[in-house]
């Protein structure tokens, strides 16, 4: 144990050791029992944070993500107008090639009219159930559902698919290497 650490302990704070277990949100263990913190990192642009990312699983191997319930949780490091994350998921669904021209279209629609504006610390969580849609929350709170398969599996590409735009963090989010702090 190391001198700080055994400050810590004596002064009778709490400490968190890498490899404990992270419990998972409440409105995530509801709907996915026995959830486990497979990967979590910071998605930045141009330097700047937009928000840290935490990918929950079951505690099945995360062998395809398409056929197995999963959570992913957004907490934003600042203030975005949701018809702008809106827009900016639609693109990444482009530039994957994920459904058709009409489809975004729609799913757009349907993004801007579910996503909130957000503020410093917000965090919206999507649970991508496997052959039904996207359930979305809101600081734990169900925001709504698009309950259409292809929305689902197009949404969640974004950070999950090998060609996202950010695979750094795709592989953080998939435990392949070190969260980052």
């Amino acid at each position: 144990m190391s001198a700080c650490a055994l400050w810590l302990c004596c002064a009778g704070l709490p400490i968190a050791f890498a490899d404990a277990p992270v419990a998972a949100p409440p409105h995530i263990a509801s709907e996915l029992p026995q959830a486990g913190l497979k990967g979590s990192g910071t998605y930045r642009w141009f330097g700047l944070s937009i928000y840290d990312a935490s990918l929950w699983t079951g505690p099945e191997p995360l062998t395809d993500w398409q056929k197995q319930k999963i959570a992913l949780d957004l907490r934003y490091a600042r203030n975005l107008v949701g018809h702008r994350i809106a827009d900016a998921s639609a693109q990444e669904m482009e530039k994957l090639h994920q459904g058709s021209t009409a489809q975004r279209q729609q799913w757009l629609r349907q993004m801007t009219s579910l996503f909130p504006d957000v503020k410093e610390g917000t965090h919206i969580t999507g649970m991508y159930v496997p052959s039904e849609g996207a359930k979305f929350y809101v600081d734990g709170k169900l925001l709504g559902e698009i309950r259409d398969a292809e929305f689902a599996r197009a949404f969640f590409a974004i950070w999950l698919d090998p060609q996202t735009s950010a695979p750094e963090l795709r592989k953080k989010l998939l435990g392949l290497t070190p969260p980052s702090h």
